[in-house]
């Protein structure tokens, strides 16, 4: 009866040993992991929220447009596009433009364009940009005559007339008026035109002015033939001076006869 009572009290024993063992050797469960956490980004500044404002390009304005072909063409060969966009990036008072459409431009005389050297296109083209921003109800206040980016002076003027429907504008060789109003924001203003601008400076005859009129050479007058007109004392002198000798002679020749008569 002892002995099996010890065999089972070890076998018990190295029951217990082995669990044990086997517990230890078994690895250690992981540690349950948080949730993950999507980190939010951080909140837009306002900088960041505004996308900056994009330059207003003149020409896709004219090309959204339409009519305005031959204008676009100038201001691209002049050179002029890139001035335009350098000023609307850099001006605080901005620009308004008078834009001639391509019916304008038709009633010019057959190949004017063509004539016209590379700096008269480019002033032609800066002839009709005002560099400030002009609204419709600004023109009623504008002093006469508008400075340009061609220039000012007597061979560039530009004048505007405000009227309750209508604006006019002359050049001294040009008058028209606003058609319609293309663009228009607090920077930048389109006029639409009928007529293209003209300067006096390009298109004004350039011949020279007209010498002035020589005086008309005076008309030889015939000699008068001098008049001698005697003294009134001198005549008579010389009448006193005849009756003198007369009675002399007549003396002379009494004394003669007396004398003789004598003998």
């Amino acid at each position: 009866m002892k002995p099996q009572y010890l065999l089972s009290s070890f076998s018990i024993l190295l029951l217990f040993l082995h669990c044990t063992n086997t517990f230890a050797q078994s690895p250690a469960a992981a540690p349950a992991q948080a949730p993950a956490v999507v980190a939010s980004p951080p909140a837009a500044t306002p900088t960041q929220a505004a996308a900056p404002h994009g330059i207003t390009n003149v020409t896709i304005i004219l090309e959204k447009a339409g009519h305005f072909t031959i204008f676009i063409r100038l201001l691209r060969s002049t050179q002029e596009e890139n001035h335009l966009f350098s000023a609307l990036n850099d001006s605080s008072t901005g620009l308004t433009i008078f834009a001639p459409t391509d019916s304008a431009f038709s009633e010019l005389k057959s190949g004017t364009l063509n004539t016209l050297s590379d700096g008269d296109k480019s002033e032609l083209v800066k002839f009709h940009v005002v560099p400030t921003f002009l609204s419709t109800s600004q023109f009623q206040t504008v002093s006469n005559p508008l400075g340009t980016w061609a220039g000012t002076g007597s061979r560039l003027p530009l004048n505007v007339t405000s009227y309750p429907n209508s604006v006019n504008i002359t050049t001294g060789l040009t008058n028209t008026s606003l058609s319609g109003t293309v663009y228009t924001d607090n920077q930048l203003a389109i006029y639409k035109i009928e007529k293209v601008l003209l300067p006096k400076d390009i298109f004004a005859s350039n011949a020279p002015a007209p010498a002035p009129v020589a005086a008309a050479p005076e008309k030889p007058t015939k000699a008068v033939p001098a008049v001698t007109v005697e003294s009134p004392a001198a005549s008579v002198d010389i009448s006193s001076a005849l009756i003198f000798t007369h009675n002399l002679l007549v003396g002379s020749v009494g004394l003669l006869a007396s004398a003789m008569f004598s003998l």
